[in-house]
């Protein structure tokens, strides 16, 4: 079963390989906000959740990240109810090693047979039989980097999963956790406003890693009347522009604005097809960090 993609994969996004082996839409979609308040809970519109995520394949989004952390085990599901069975084209990412208590409450947990565990229910909810990319969600300082990341490559040789990611690390975990798996991304938060990973977005450049940088939209500075001009001068909002300078400052950049409202990621999806100017992403890339 496959789907026709051209509605974005023929702009400037363009397609990455993940892994050498996984071809993927580069503009993908994130699930962390069809759960309800503070990721917490079911979504407050079940049917308005699926609808989204259907539109999304539609439009020509071919990655998905999720976690067994949204919702928790909410996001993961709601993928399997509205996309089951998977067009042939579709990549799945999901990720483990955060626990909720709670909204707003996340507690790293790197135990290796945890780790395990949470595979094995995301293999279910997701109704796969092998995980396209599995993610460290974070790295937990109890347990070593070794052990975690060794738990997750014995997963990779039984079959379960095709490829391993990390979220939030530096060079240096990166190239720690490379000595034990092959690592194919890393997931950290990065943004027009939030520029502070940019010496691990240029070793992922140098080593042909994916950098999906979460929350891609929270920190573009909204108002900031640099941006608000080249938004203006393309028709376009500053949202837009924040995800069309992501695209286009590196090719191994997989943004995944998420969103719960059908409007917003048609939105966000023709951010793909804004021809940034040299000129314009050299100012873009000039502005401060907020952090």
């Amino acid at each position: 079963m496959t789907h026709n993609t051209a509605e974005i994969s023929a702009t400037p996004s363009g397609t990455f390989q993940l892994g050498g082996d996984l071809p993927v839409v580069r503009l993908g979609y994130g699930t962390m906000q069809l759960p309800g308040e503070g990721v917490w809970g079911p979504p407050r519109d079940h049917g308005k959740a699926i609808l989204v995520l259907r539109r999304a394949l539609e439009l020509g989004i071919t990655f998905f990240d999720t976690a067994d952390s949204y919702g928790p085990e909410v996001a993961e599901a709601l993928l399997k109810d509205a996309l089951h069975p998977y067009a042939d084209d579709v990549v799945i990412a999901t990720k483990a090693g955060l626990t909720r208590q709670g909204p707003g409450e996340w507690t790293p947990l790197g135990f290796p047979p945890y780790l395990r565990q949470q595979c094995e229910l995301s293999l279910r909810r997701l109704g796969l039989d092998t995980i396209d990319l599995y993610q460290l969600h974070r790295i937990d300082d109890a347990y070593p980097l070794e052990d975690q990341v060794g738990e997750l490559k014995a997963l990779q040789d039984e079959g379960k999963i095709r490829h391993i990611g990390l979220s939030e690390v530096d060079v240096d975990q990166l190239e720690a956790a490379q000595k034990v798996a092959t690592i194919v991304s890393v997931q950290n938060r990065f943004s027009l406003g939030t520029r502070n990973a940019d010496d691990l977005l240029a070793h992922c450049e140098k080593n042909d890693i994916a950098f999906i940088p979460w929350r891609p939209l929270a920190d573009h500075v909204d108002g900031d009347d640099t941006i608000s001009t080249i938004a203006e001068a393309h028709d376009a909002s500053a949202a837009q522009v924040a995800i069309a300078w992501l695209l286009q400052l590196s090719p191994v950049m997989l943004p995944i604005p998420g969103t719960s409202s059908v409007e917003h990621l048609e939105q966000n999806t023709a951010a793909a097809a804004i021809e940034l100017s040299d000129d314009e992403m050299k100012t873009l890339s000039a502005l401060s960090s907020v952090e």
